[in-house]
């Protein structure tokens, strides 16, 4: 038993080393001095958001890009109280959700896009902050690579408190995951809150065709589609530039539905890999969840299950660590804490994802 539990583990950090190898083949990108041309449509699925619109409003004023080469369309998602923009100085538009899915930011975002007036659409999350050099670094790449898609970084504005550093050292495992899988050419996954793509391969790739009835995934399984008819249009802009900043959530029951929605569409990817991952995932923490438990029943030597943990430990603090160099300002923190809890916590929003209900923004799914 103990061999196959140690091969377990063996097989998980021969998977993440070949992730961490992956991040050091998506070369960091500095912008060159170009003249800005691209036009961008930045489109921001809401509902319920009055409170953190004016900060995102607030962060796309302080673009470094001219006015009218981008606009933003604020898609209204039935919220309760409305919001509205009384001045600004570029172009901004609210507009109401045609609902036509089980999926309402889908259905958000397929709305948006036959308004746009641009080429290139960007999706962001109204409760984000982007940088000033964000479309000026995107536009950029645009101009010197043959590219239709791009996915971005995304980090988390963090308080002391454990729940906060514990979300942040989860979002820099899956952005290691992203990254590396992008460098060994085994891209499955990306953040709609940095995302990417033309007006014509959305088109092309007929949307959300075949996935609208999962509520979450308008990001990951438009990624997978886009890879899988046309992978040399789709890479990862891995700069400083432009890495957009979003909110932690505030408790464990919102993390934790959250999580669940995140985790409910892992089934549903095209991307083989990123099936085999996830299962991987579950399975390297399921086994040391039970270990755990058994150990205290004396089934299992103490020092088997110390070993398990060193070594699952090690490895994650590599990728961790090497994407939160490049993604995040902020300090680690509650660093061996997070890590034991991790695998309680993602085996139950795992299981729990199979056939549990979760909440998101006021609705059950």
């Amino acid at each position: 038993m103990i061999f196959v539990l140690l091969g377990i583990v063996i097989v998980y950090v021969l998977i993440i080393s070949w992730l961490i190898y992956g991040c050091t083949q998506v070369p960091l990108y500095s912008k060159k001095e170009v003249t800005p041309k691209t036009t961008f449509s930045i489109l921001v699925p809401f509902r319920n958001e009055a409170e953190n619109l004016p900060i995102l409003l607030e962060s796309i004023a302080k673009l470094k890009y001219p006015s009218d080469l981008f606009e933003v369309i604020l898609i209204d998602d039935a919220s309760e109280e409305k919001f509205s923009v009384l001045s600004s100085q570029f172009s901004v538009r609210i507009i109401n959700t045609i609902r036509q899915s089980n999926s309402p930011k889908k259905d958000a975002i397929t709305t948006g896009i036959p308004l746009a007036n641009n080429e290139w659409i960007v999706t962001t999350d109204a409760d984000c902050i982007v940088p000033e050099n964000w479309l000026l670094t995107m536009d950029d790449y645009i101009q010197n690579h043959a590219v239709e898609m791009i996915a971005g970084a995304v980090t988390y504005d963090c308080n002391p408190s454990f729940l906060h550093h514990f979300q942040l050292q989860d979002l820099m495992s899956l952005q290691g995951a992203t990254i590396g899988s992008f460098g060994i050419n085994k891209g499955f996954m990306c953040n709609g809150a940095n995302f990417a793509y033309t007006q014509s391969l959305f088109q092309k790739l007929n949307g959300f065709e075949g996935n609208d009835k999962i509520a979450s995934g308008d990001d990951v399984f438009l990624l997978q589609k886009a890879i899988g008819q046309c992978p040399e249009k789709v890479h990862y802009l891995k700069s400083k530039d432009t890495i957009v900043q979003t909110q932690a959530v505030a408790t464990w029951r919102l993390l934790f539905h959250q999580r669940v929605r995140w985790a409910s569409k892992t089934s549903a990817y095209q991307s083989l890999f990123g099936k085999m991952l996830g299962l991987l995932v579950f399975i390297t923490n399921f086994v040391w969840v039970c270990c755990f438990v058994v150990a205290i029943f004396g089934k299992i030597p103490l020092p088997f299950l110390g070993l398990y943990f060193l070594i699952k430990f090690g490895i994650d603090s590599v990728i961790i660590l090497q994407t939160h160099c490049v993604l995040s300002k902020s300090k680690m923190r509650y660093w061996i804490l997070s890590s034991l809890w991790y695998p309680f916590f993602s085996t139950a929003v795992a299981l729990y994802s199979l056939f549990g209900k979760y909440e998101w923004k006021g609705r059950r799914f």
